[in-house]
C-alpha cells in the first residue's frame, strides 16, 4: 500500500490504493491540515468491502504546493482526475471538514460520478463570523507559522477525554499538522473563504449522509442540520461527544453511521 502520484494541473497528488480488488470504490478526503492518514480508523471496516482510494489534497501531506489561492473548482477537479487515473467510473465519496466542502462540488457539478456520499463536519457557506475567524487564524500563522495555532486546532479537532488517552495519536495527527506547508494551508483557506454552496444543496440529487460531532464547534450541529434539511432526501446523524474529527475521537459510532449509510453489514 505504497504512495503514488498522479500528475493533474501541473502538480503531482499523493494517493494510496487498498482494499479489495474488484469491490465497488470510495474516495476518502481529508481536513484542513491533516493528510490521508486521518482515516485509518476507517480502514479497518471499509477495506473487506471496497477499493479505497485516499489522497492528500493539494497543499498537503505528499502532494505537490502550486501557488495559492486555490478554489474548489481545483479541488473538485483533483478528485475527478484521481478517479479518472484509476479507471474509475463511478465510487462512494467521504469527506470531513475541507474534504467536506469537496464533497459537495462534487455532487454539485459531477452527480453521475458518485454513487453516495458522506459529507463529515463542514459547512456550505462563509458568513461573516466565519470569515472573521480566518482573518485572525491566518494573521496568527503570518507571525508565527503553524505552530502559533497547532494548540487550539487540536483542542477544535479532539474531544477532551480523547486527547487525554491517545496522546501518541494526537502527536502524530500534530505533526502531520506542522508539516502542512504554510502556502498550501493558505492557499485551501482561500478556497474556504469563497464557499458559497448552501443556496445551491436543493439541487444535490447524489444521496447524501450528513455527519457530525455534539461537539464540533467549528462546523456545528444546527449549520449541519440546516445543510440536511436543505438537501432533498439526506439526514444528519449525530455523533455525540464527538469533535471535529469525530471518526478519530468517536471512531467506533462514526464507523456504525457509516456502515449503516454504506450497507456494510
Amino acid at each position: 500500500m505504497s504512495v503514488t502520484f498522479v500528475e493533474h494541473d501541473g502538480l503531482l497528488l499523493a494517493c494510496r490504493v487498498s482494499g479489495r480488488e474488484g469491490a465497488p470504490w470510495i474516495v476518502l478526503s481529508n481536513s484542513l491540515g491533516a493528510t490521508m492518514a486521518m482515516w485509518e480508523p476507517q480502514l479497518a471496516l471499509l477495506e473487506p468491502h471496497f477499493r479505497v482510494l485516499r489522497y492528500d489534497t493539494r497543499g498537503h501531506g505528499a502532494s505537490g504546493v502550486p501557488p495559492e489561492p486555490y478554489r474548489f473548482h481545483d479541488l473538485v477537479g483533483d478528485v475527478v482526475a484521481l478517479m479518472d487515473h484509476h479507471g474509475i467510473a463511478r465510487a462512494a465519496f467521504m469527506g470531513l471538514s475541507l474534504g467536506g466542502m469537496t464533497a459537495i462540488g462534487l455532487a454539485l457539478t459531477h452527480p453521475g460520478r458518485f454513487e453516495r456520499i458522506i459529507c463529515c463536519d463542514t459547512r456550505a457557506d462563509a458568513p461573516p463570523p466565519f470569515q472573521q475567524s480566518w482573518v485572525e487564524r491566518l494573521a496568527a500563522v503570518d507571525e508565527g507559522g503553524l505552530g502559533r495555532i497547532a494548540g487550539g486546532t487540536m483542542e477544535r479537532w479532539f474531544a477532551q477525554d480523547w486527547r487525554a488517552v491517545n496522546p501518541a495519536a494526537l502527536a502524530a495527527v500534530e505533526a502531520a499538522f506542522l508539516a502542512t506547508p504554510v502556502e498550501g494551508y493558505r492557499g485551501c483557506v482561500a478556497a474556504i473563504r469563497t464557499l458559497d454552496y448552501l443556496k445551491d444543496l436543493g439541487r444535490i440529487t447524489v444521496p447524501m449522509l450528513y455527519v457530525c460531532g455534539s461537539a464540533d464547534m467549528a462546523a456545528p450541529v444546527a449549520a449541519m442540520q440546516a445543510m440536511a434539511d436543505a438537501t432533498p432526501g439526506s439526514r444528519l446523524a449525530v455523533i455525540e461527544g464527538g469533535a471535529h474529527l469525530p471518526n478519530m475521537d468517536r471512531s467506533m459510532e462514526f464507523n456504525r453511521v457509516v456502515a449503516g449509510f454504506l450497507g456494510i453489514p
